[in-house]
């Protein structure tokens, strides 16, 4: 029995599924989970020794790769200051300012502690902002495990939507509305029949968790057009996207600028933090200034604002972003040569350090055109790239991430596992 196999044996025995993340269990690809004792630049080494060229970045924060020296020394300077106060320091002001001075956006902005809480608070934002309770969002967008957000289609636009998780109340999910991603027909008559009552729209620009799907630019303007037109607040979840594809977000590449936009990942630089803001006016709408309550014990940790300030001042470095685009350019080209070598359909997509690919001879555009990838075929390109000491998502459905410690020799390798990996999928 491996080490690997020996920990998740324990871990399921104690925790639920083993993990303490659903997609972490292997579930969807099959096998048994990696268990990670290190990280360094962007390799990760197993329980059993194994090293990984790291494709999932910790999911996306790990921008600047595993260990980087400046984010390190930021952190164990303020460790050592202290670990938590429960009273404001002067790092939360110095993180925010970052923020908004690189997301224009945000006039304010609120320190929360994960993707999921600045969704949810968002959400609450803007029903508290706007009086109304609808709330749409798309198939195939993720906004976190709040109650409102797990909801799937209803049977049609003139129905809400319907709970996908046990413990979710219908009644909880029945103002939530989900469209079909890159429909802007759909978009138009949900706020034909329900406009009045729309609170707010919320919507990954750039979905990371159908895998990498762009909203074409006639659908990011039509979502913004009918908020403007019908007084509902665009949130723009950039919880995967912020600072990712570009120093100004999926809003920035797309041209939209959102009423309140969500951040996490890279803004923490690896710890547990996140955010949202928006405009002065809306953002004074949160207590203890406004009606609209939040709070969290450990929003704005003195560590966590030390790590993801340290982050942002690297990422906004002249030249970062063209030589990040470039590697991962480098590394989806490689991919879809390799796999055309093969013959074995497959197209990809990227942004910034963002990237994703599919098993199909088109990009998809929504959730329905996701689903047709061959679940079977991606496993078997999974486990052969991991055996080969290449790390992407376990789930054909997740973005996968490049960061700046990627060389170019860790690209080359890649391509050269995929290229071993493809000839068998034939």
């Amino acid at each position: 029995m491996t080490i690997n196999t020996q920990l998740f044996d324990r871990a399921r025995a104690v925790i639920p599924g083993g993990v303490n993340s659903p997609v972490r269990a292997f579930k969807a690809v099959g096998g048994t989970p990696r268990f990670i004792s290190r990280a360094q630049g962007a390799y990760m080494w197993d329980a059993e020794g194994a090293r990984y060229i790291d494709y999932i970045g910790s999911w996306g924060p790990m921008i600047l790769g595993h260990g980087h020296p400046a984010v390190i020394e930021a952190v164990q300077r303020a460790v050592t200051e202290g670990l938590s106060f429960g009273a404001p320091t002067e790092r939360e002001i110095e993180l925010a300012e970052a923020i908004l001075a690189l997301m224009p956006s945000m006039e304010m902005v609120r320190l929360v502690s994960s993707g999921t809480e600045a969704g949810m608070s968002a959400i609450r934002l803007a029903r508290g902002a706007t009086g109304r309770k609808r709330i749409i969002k798309f198939e195939g967008c993720y906004h976190g495990h709040a109650d409102a957000l797990l909801v799937k289609a209803g049977s049609g636009l003139a129905t809400f939507g319907q709970s996908t998780s046990a413990g979710v109340p219908e009644e909880v999910v029945q103002h939530t509305l989900v469209l079909e991603f890159n429909n802007v027909a759909q978009l138009d008559e949900a706020f034909a029949l329900h406009g009045a009552d729309i609170a707010g729209l919320i919507i990954e620009a750039i979905a990371g968790n159908m895998n990498f799907v762009r909203a074409t630019p006639e659908f990011a303007r039509r979502c913004r057009e009918l908020c403007t037109q019908h007084g509902a607040l665009l949130i723009v979840d950039e919880v995967m996207t912020g600072f990712r594809v570009g120093l100004g977000g999926a809003q920035g590449v797309l041209g939209i600028r959102p009423d309140i936009t969500v951040l996490g990942k890279v803004i923490g630089g690896g710890m547990p933090l996140a955010a949202f803001g928006g405009s002065r006016a809306i953002m004074e709408q949160m207590a203890p200034t406004g009606p609209v309550y939040q709070a969290g014990t450990l929003s704005g940790n003195p560590v966590a604002t030390a790590c993801g300030l340290a982050t942002l001042k690297e990422i906004a470095k002249p030249g970062f972003y063209e030589a990040l685009g470039a590697k991962t350019q480098a590394l989806v080209q490689g991919l879809q040569a390799a796999a055309d070598e093969a013959g074995v359909p497959f197209c990809t997509e990227h942004e910034g350090g963002m990237f994703g690919f599919f098993l199909l001879p088109e990009l998809p555009r929504n959730y329905a055109s996701v689903m047709k990838s061959e679940s079977a075929k991606f496993n078997a390109l999974f486990h052969g790239l991991l055996d080969r000491g290449v790390y992407i998502a376990p789930a054909l459905y997740e973005a996968g991430f490049v960061s700046a410690a990627h060389t170019d020799e860790d690209i080359a390798a890649t391509v050269a596992a995929a290229r071993e990996v493809f000839a068998k999928l034939r």
